[in-house]
Order: C-alpha cells, then structure tokens, then sequence
C-alpha cells in the first residue's frame, strides 16, 4: 500500500511482465491510490521447469485468480507452492479461494507461531528454482520478503515499492522494526546479493541500492517533519495530534491517501516518544 509520491522513476506504464528469466509479474487490475497500478502477482520458475511459485495471489478477485492459474497452465506447468509477503488483502485475500484452484499449499509468516511459518533464513526449493526468506517486518509485523539468488532480486511486498514510500500501518507495523528491515535489505544489496526489486505494487526496480538509500533518507526526514510538526501544531475541532501532522506534513499528498499517512504518523509519533 502507497502513502506517498517520491522522485522514484515514474513508472506509470507498469503493466506487468517478465523480468529477467525466472520472475514473471501478473498485473491484478485493482488500481487506486493505495495499490498504484494494481497488485503485482509474481509468478517465478526455473527455466524449463513445470513447477511454479505464486507469489500473493492478490484480492479476492476471480478473473486475476482465474488469469494466473491460466498463465500456469500455459506454460505446462502447475503451481507447486504459493507464498504471501504479508496478509493485508490486497495481497492475501484471494490465497484460500487460489488454494483451491490450485492444491498448492499457502505459505506465509504468522507472527504468533506455527509450524508452517516462515522463518529467518529459511530457503525454499521448488523445481530447481531457490528462494531465501528474509523477515522484513515494518509495514505490518509479519512482512517477509524472498531472495532470488538465481537473479539477484528481492520480492519485497509493501515493503519497498516500486514507486512512492510505503505505510507503516500502525499498530501492526512498527517504525523501529520498518527502518531495521530497510537496513537489512541495504546489508544485502552492499553484499551484492541483491541488485533489483521485484515490489508488491509498482514497476521492477533496477537499482536495488539507490531506491534503499532513497527510502532510508525519506523516512529520516519525514521522521524529523513530524517531530518538528507535533511540537508546534495545534489540533482542531474533531482532530487529535496524529490528524493535526498530517494536516501539516503530507499536505503535498492526495487526501486519498490521508487515512493511511495517518497510520504512519502514528508510528512515528510513537517512536519519537520510546526514544524521547
């Protein structure tokens, strides 16, 4: 989910596609300021391999449903496991009605535990085609994201965008724990184990590192706007302090999107207290 516009590349004719030989984006048409063009469904295989991952199959949509699992079936091949970067709906919604469609498992980071969680360092095998989880919690607590070591990207779900900055949905998502992520994925990218970005929404990222350090400086002056903000505004009729900063900061943002910079200062705000 977008918060923001930035000085991203435009990218507003992102409509899907391959990207390099192993990732294949299916575009859900559910475009609005919150989702950018759409959800960006990932399909990834080895080549020649008839095994497919799905990567969030996206809403409870069934014509997008419907196209992926078409798309499968074109190659020959069938969809062996379906993973999800995060719950939010617009990514997971639809996973219960595509395991149906499919048979294949659903696999996801459930913060309370489990046995069928993600975890920290797992890698994933299917069809010759490998894949590393990597927690990046932040926009909401159980974000992950997953290496492809093959090609060098990372899928980053609502993580990094591939245009805008993206919501740290307060309470869920947590400003400390967004920030530790953005240093985890800069850790990768000096590494050179990832050079590009495959986001939940918006177009493939070539520069990997530029758009993390975009995203590390943005969130480091929004954090300092805020502070500067809450310390001079004042609320009016019907606001709390949380609606008077965004009144102030995000003035420059479409009121659209309002309600989910609102989430974001309220993770702010809660940070700015615990390291008061």
């Amino acid at each position: 989910m977008r918060s923001s516009t930035s000085h991203l590349p435009d990218g507003s004719d992102w409509t899907g596609g391959p990207v390099g030989e192993r990732a294949t984006c299916l575009l859900c048409p559910n475009p609005s300021p919150m989702t950018l063009d759409g959800t960006n469904t990932w399909l990834l295989a080895e080549p020649g391999s008839d095994e497919v991952v799905v990567v969030d199959p996206g809403p409870e949509h069934p014509e997008h449903l419907r196209a992926v699992v078409d798309a499968v079936e074109a190659r020959g091949a069938r969809v062996a496991l379906t993973l999800l970067t995060h719950g939010h709906s617009d990514h997971a919604e639809g996973a219960d009605t595509f395991h149906r469609l499919t048979g294949a498992p659903v696999r996801r980071a459930v913060v309370r535990g489990g046995e069928d969680d993600l975890v920290a360092g797992d890698h994933l095998s299917v069809g010759g085609l490998d894949l590393v989880v990597v927690p990046t919690p932040g926009h909401t607590a159980d974000s992950v994201s997953f290496v492809l070591p093959a090609e060098n990207h990372l899928l980053t779900g609502d993580t990094v965008l591939g245009r805008g900055s993206t919501v740290v949905a307060h309470p869920d998502g947590d400003l400390e724990a967004y920030l530790g992520s953005l240093e985890r994925i800069e850790r990768l990218t000096a590494s050179g184990e990832v050079t590009s970005l495959l986001p939940g929404h918006g177009p493939s990222v070539a520069d990997a590192a530029g758009v993390v350090g975009w995203y590390q400086q943005h969130r480091r002056e929004r954090l300092e706007q805020v502070a500067a903000a809450a310390g001079r505004v004042q609320p009016g009729p019907g606001e709390d302090l949380a609606d008077a900063v965004v009144r102030t900061v995000y003035a420059d943002v479409p009121r659209e999107v309002w309600p989910a910079a609102r989430l974001t200062v309220l993770a702010q705000l809660e940070y700015l207290r615990a390291h008061a």
